[in-house]
């Protein structure tokens, strides 16, 4: 059972899912970091909803590259215009997930207002919300 750990402004958040058994949400190629993350309500920004058409899902893989399916030419091809690109870099639309990964999301690549409707300008306000804090 694939575990993916995501690190959104510092903070870990850890998924498992059984191969095979996801239901496929169209984010992405199916149990891409994206699908996992939409599937299992990981907050990744996704502009073009999954289809390696920008590069708001850009993650930075900490761990587990080789438990990820092999980079194809139209990924590397977006991800060369990607801000901040680094060796370890993966778009999440596209980088399916074979075994246990560590993806880190740089704040960067969010957009300023995030599906839900919230608007995010700088630090991120997910650490009042889980206090209990509202604007």
């Amino acid at each position: 059972m694939p575990k993916v750990t995501f690190i959104i402004d510092g903070k870990e958040q850890t998924v498992s899912f059984e191969s095979g058994q996801l239901p496929y949400s169209h984010h992405g190629l199916p149990e891409s970091i994206l699908d996992v993350a939409k599937n299992l309500g990981v907050p990744v920004e996704h502009a073009c909803g999954g289809s390696c058409a920008c590069t708001t899902c850009h993650v930075v893989i900490r761990q587990g590259m080789q438990n990820l399916s092999d980079m194809e030419e139209n990924e590397a091809d977006r991800l060369d215009t990607a801000w901040d690109l680094t060796t370890e870099s993966r778009l999440g639309c596209q980088a399916v997930v074979k075994g246990d990964i560590v993806a880190e999301l740089p704040m960067y690549t969010r957009n300023y207002v995030q599906e839900g409707g919230a608007i995010q300008l700088g630090k991120s306000d997910r650490a009042a919300q889980a206090a209990g804090e509202t604007k």
